[in-house]
């Protein structure tokens, strides 16, 4: 695709209303509020200096890509998540820094028991300090977001039962969905089967982090077995033939995020990444943040990463977008107001159409 010129092509795509369905609140911190909380709250940390506390908290350029080099940037900044001030700050910046990047509708992801891990904290509570400030930034910010509960693969079946009651208890507070993270080299998604299909039943979506650096077998059992409506990444599905065939069969959403992949070493670079050719198999991808405080990225980066790296076409990136509509945890009757909205805003800024996208809107 001609990309033009890249900063009004860059501001072009920040204008475009998006959907984030994979961003991680523990991921999202500002750097600037990493070292002020840390401050306040007299937080031993390595350095104060920004540029060397960056190695620790942000993935470097020259920085060896690496998937439990990327996860320890969470367990450094879960002390920063010391007070109930400094949790209600980092949801509220969290939805408020999505806004400045026209993202109208956000699945923010947590999990209660990473901030609650520090003081102690009750679940609920943590919870309740979480969706708050979010919501508040919603509504001072003209952002819809819904909340996703995240369930890490290292703990006991008890702990995670505990957070799918939460959950579940918290449907009508926003939680939409239940998510299943955490590193999939070493622990087995098996376990939580009954508890994410008894949470399906009960009307959560179900999203599972899978095929992220294992193989695309672990795709088919997070589909099959814990039955996930969406996958969190899903790159190594490209491997089997098969795999992609139930991926475009059952409708299932791919969660992609483009800078993290490369940063965990998901892919080797973005030229291999698979997003591009599952899109035009026709599976149901979508471009995702992940981590944007972590991996120091925008929503209109990864826009901007996949036209000028994948070449994909303004009216393919477009398509994407509205797959992230219909693949939100949301009923199908506001997908349809989206879609609509979306698309005059699309039209606005003389980006095109996807034939696809205009039969959307004839849904009952």
């Amino acid at each position: 695709m001609p990309a033009g010129d890249l900063p009004s092509l860059r501001e072009k795509i920040r204008k475009m209303p998006k959907v984030d369905l994979h961003r991680h609140l523990e991921g999202s911190l500002r750097f600037s509020t990493v070292i002020e909380i840390a401050r306040k709250e007299h937080i031993p940390l390595p350095s104060y200096d920004p540029e060397e506390l960056s190695r620790y908290v942000q993935v470097s350029d020259g920085e060896e890509p690496d998937f439990h080099r990327f996860l320890s940037k969470f367990r450094f900044l879960r002390r920063i998540y010391s007070t109930s001030e400094a949790i209600r700050r980092i949801a509220y910046e969290v939805v408020e820094d999505a806004a400045e990047d026209n993202i109208r509708y956000l699945e923010l992801r947590f999990n209660p028991l990473a901030l609650a891990s520090s003081q102690g904290y009750p679940l609920q509570k943590v919870l309740d300090w979480v969706v708050g400030a979010a919501q508040k930034a919603a509504s001072d910010h003209d952002v819809r977001v819904n909340f996703i509960i995240t369930i890490t693969r290292d703990v006991d079946v008890s702990t995670a039962r505990e957070l799918v009651r939460l959950a579940l208890t918290n449907q009508g507070k926003g939680v939409v969905g239940l998510d299943l993270a955490g590193d999939e080299v070493n622990f087995s998604a098996y376990p939580f089967a009954p508890l994410f299909r008894d949470a399906k039943r009960q009307g959560l979506g179900i999203t599972v982090h899978a095929g992220e650096v294992t193989g695309a077998g672990n795709v088919y059992e997070a589909v099959e077995i814990l039955g996930a409506n969406r996958i969190g990444h899903g790159v190594k599905a490209v491997q089997d033939i098969n795999v992609i065939d139930l991926l475009v069969f059952r409708g299932i959403f791919l969660e992609m995020c483009l800078t993290s992949n490369i940063q965990t070493g998901a892919v080797p670079d973005l030229r291999k990444h698979p997003l591009a050719a599952l899109h035009r198999l026709g599976v149901l991808v979508t471009i995702n943040s992940d981590d944007p405080g972590v991996s120091n990225t925008t929503l209109t980066d990864e826009y901007l990463l996949a036209l000028r790296g994948l070449n994909l076409s303004q009216e393919e990136l477009t398509r994407i977008v509205q797959n992230a509509i219909l693949g939100a945890f949301i009923p199908v009757t506001e997908k349809v107001k989206m879609v609509e909205a979306f698309n005059r805003e699309f039209k606005a800024l003389k980006l095109p159409l996807a034939p696809e996208a205009r039969e959307v809107v004839k849904w009952p």
